[in-house]
C-alpha cells in the first residue's frame, strides 16, 4: 500500500494559551488569579452580559444551554451589547422562552423551524437601512440547521449576508422526542432509526457534514467547537464578530436525555468526541482550513461510545466489533484528513491504523458504485435478450384505443350493466374501465353536479 501524504495544518493559536500556564489535567480551565485580565475568559467575569440568564427550563446537564450562554456572551462582549439574535424553533427556543417568560437579556426574535437564516438576513438588512450598527447572530439546533433550514442557510451563505450563524449540534431532534437528523452519527439509536435487527441504529453513509458544506460556499469564516473547550469557543465567536459577511460556527453540545448519558458527563463526552477524532475542531477561511485544534491525549472510540445508551447495543452479547471498527475508521480518517495529531508521537501500530484508514469508511461511494454497477448489469442483460422477446414486450405495452379496450373488457365480463350510448356517464365509465381493466357500473360513478 502506498504511503498517504498528510497535509500539515497549523494549530489554532489562542492568546490565553500562549501566556497562561494550565495546571488542571485534561482541561483548559484556569482561575482568575492565575491569569492577567486580558487573558481571562468571558465567563470568569462576574459582570459578564448573561445573555441567557438563569430561570430557563433546560434539562440538567444540557450542553446546548452552556453553548448558547458561552457563545452569546462572547458575541455581546465583542459587539458591546449592540446585538440582535434570531432563534429557530427547537430546544433552545422552547426551554428559554415559555410564554410569557423569557431568559434572554438581549433583543431576541423567534422565527419558524427552518427560516432563521432568512429572518436574520432580513434583520441585518433592515438595521443597515436604518443606519444602525447592531450585529446579528442567528442560532438553531442541528435539525433546524442541517435539515429543515439548510436551503435558507445556503441562501444566506450565497448572498454573503452579514450574519453569524451558530449551530448547536446535539445530533438529533431532541425537542420532539429524539428523532434522527442529518447530523445523527452512524449506529446511534433514535426514536426513528431501526431499533432491532442485524444493524440497529442509524445507517452508515447517511447524513450531512454541515461545516464542510459551509466551506464549499467559500464564506469568510467557518469553525467548529465544543462546550468542552470554553476558551476555544469564546475565541472563535469573538473572531467571527470581527469579520463582515456570512460566518458559521458548528458547536457540539451533548444531550444527556437524547444520548442516554449521565448529566455530569456532558463536558467529558464533548472532550472525548474531539480526542477520539470523531468531531474534528478546526477553522476555515474562504473555503480553506487554516488551523486545527490538535488532539492532546488520543483515545479509542470505545471510551466515547460506552457511556451513551444510544450506542449500548454495540456492547451487548459479545459486542459489534465490526461496527465499532468502522466508527474507529471514521475517527482515524478525520485525524488524517485534518492533521489532528503529530503521528510521530504515536506508537507504530496506531500510526499504521490511522494511515490505513479508508477514504470512505461510511461506504457512501461504495454504495453509489454498487448501484451504478447493478444498473449497468441490468441494461446489459436487457440488451442481450433476443429481438423477438423485445418485440413481444413492446407489443404488450402498446396503448390500444379506449373504445376497443372497453368493448373487449365488457364482452369478457358477464352480467355487466348496459350503458346508454352518448351519455356523459358512458364516457366516464368507458375511461374508468380502460384505466382499471375492469367493468364499471354507472351507478358506482359520482353524480355530476348541475
Amino acid at each position: 500500500m502506498s504511503a498517504i501524504q498528510i497535509r500539515e495544518v497549523e494549530e489554532t493559536q489562542i492568546p490565553a494559551r500562549e501566556h497562561v500556564k494550565f495546571y488542571q489535567v485534561g482541561s483548559f480551565a484556569v482561575g482568575n488569579r492565575l491569569a492577567e485580565v486580558d487573558y481571562r475568559s468571558v465567563q470568569s467575569n462576574p459582570d459578564r452580559w448573561n445573555t441567557l440568564t438563569s430561570g430557563h427550563r433546560a434539562c440538567q446537564g444540557c450542553g446546548e444551554a452552556l453553548g448558547a450562554r458561552y457563545a452569546l456572551d462572547s458575541a455581546a462582549e465583542a459587539a458591546n451589547g449592540n446585538l440582535v439574535t434570531v432563534n429557530a424553533t427547537g430546544c433552545l427556543e422552547v426551554f428559554s422562552t415559555p410564554y410569557p417568560e423569557s431568559a434572554w437579556t438581549v433583543p431576541w426574535i423567534h422565527s419558524l423551524f427552518g427560516n432563521a437564516p432568512a429572518v436574520a438576513a432580513g434583520a441585518a438588512a433592515g438595521l443597515r437601512a436604518q443606519g444602525k450598527t447592531a450585529r446579528v447572530v442567528a442560532q438553531g439546533g442541528d435539525g433546524g440547521t442541517v435539515d429543515i433550514g439548510m436551503g435558507c442557510l445556503s441562501g444566506m451563505f450565497e448572498r454573503n449576508d452579514d450574519v453569524l450563524y451558530i449551530c448547536y449540534d446535539n445530533e438529533a431532534y431532541m425537542n420532539t422526542g429524539v428523532q434522527r437528523s442529518g447530523a445523527t452519527p452512524p449506529a446511534a439509536r433514535t426514536a426513528t432509526t431501526q431499533p432491532v435487527g442485524p444493524e440497529p441504529g442509524n445507517q452508515f453513509g447517511e447524513g450531512k457534514n454541515m461545516p464542510r458544506i459551509a466551506m464549499a460556499h467559500e464564506i469568510p469564516y467557518v469553525a467548529t467547537a465544543t462546550v468542552a473547550d470554553l476558551r476555544d469557543l469564546e475565541y472563535k465567536v469573538k473572531k467571527a464578530m470581527e469579520i463582515r459577511g456570512a460566518r458559521y460556527i458548528h458547536v457540539l453540545v451533548p444531550c444527556p436525555l437524547g444520548w442516554g448519558s449521565a448529566s455530569n458527563l456532558t463536558i467529558k463526552l464533548a472532550r472525548l468526541a474531539t480526542q477520539t477524532g470523531l468531531f474534528p475542531v478546526f477553522e476555515a477561511e474562504n473555503g480553506d482550513i487554516t488551523s486545527v485544534t490538535k488532539i492532546r491525549r488520543p483515545v479509542g472510540v470505545e471510551e466515547y461510545l460506552r457511556p451513551q445508551r444510544r450506542f449500548a447495543h454495540l456492547f451487548k452479547k459479545g459486542g459489534e466489533a465490526e461496527v465499532i471498527a468502522r466508527l474507529q475508521a471514521i475517527a482515524d480518517r478525520n485525524i488524517r484528513r485534518y492533521d489532528l495529531i503529530e503521528l510521530d508521537q504515536l506508537d507504530e501500530d496506531v500510526q499504521d491504523r490511522i494511515k490505513a484508514a479508508p477514504e470512505d469508511p461510511e461506504g457512501r461511494f461504495t454504495q453509489a458504485s454498487q448501484a451504478r454497477k447493478a444498473t449497468a448489469e441490468t441494461k446489459q442483460a436487457q440488451a442481450s435478450e433476443g429481438s423477438e422477446t423485445a418485440d413481444s414486450v413492446i407489443e404488450s405495452t402498446k396503448v390500444r384505443p379506449i373504445a376497443e379496450s372497453f368493448t373487449e373488457q365488457t364482452s369478457q365480463t358477464q352480467g355487466s350493466s348496459t350503458v346508454k350510448a352518448g351519455s356523459g356517464v358512458e364516457d366516464a365509465a368507458t375511461t374508468q374501465s380502460a384505466r382499471t381493466g375492469s367493468d364499471v357500473d354507472a351507478g358506482d360513478l359520482p353524480k355530476e353536479n348541475h
